[in-house]
């Protein structure tokens, strides 16, 4: 599937100088390589379902898959992604492609 992609991150913060290290950065190299952060949130409670609760979410539309792809791979920002893992934990990191409606998933 083509077009944008939403990347869900759930996580928990276990190292505040590592996750500010990474989010002093984070916003200008997502943007650079064609993302955009559309919510940030902190856990109020849950609801319905058992996952574990975290911390935080971030939700991020990317242009497109090979847009996310680049930002992970991308060399030149390897030390931002090591911030990012050391900053964290119970790191969730799922991908969705973006739907204009639910028909596709609803088809038969």
């Amino acid at each position: 599937m083509s077009g944008p992609v939403y990347a869900l991150n759930l996580f928990d913060v276990s190292s505040k100088d590592e996750y500010l290290a990474y989010s002093r950065r984070s916003a200008s190299e997502v943007g650079k390589h064609g993302g955009r952060v559309v919510a940030l949130g902190r856990f109020r409670e849950a609801e319905v379902g058992d996952i574990k609760p975290r911390q935080v979410l971030i939700l991020v539309e990317w242009e497109s898959r090979q847009a996310f792809d680049n930002y992970c791979n991308d060399p030149a920002i390897t030390d931002l992604h090591e911030h990012r893992e050391n900053g964290t934990e119970d790191y969730i990191w799922h991908l969705f492609d973006k739907l204009e409606d639910l028909r596709p998933v609803l088809k038969d």
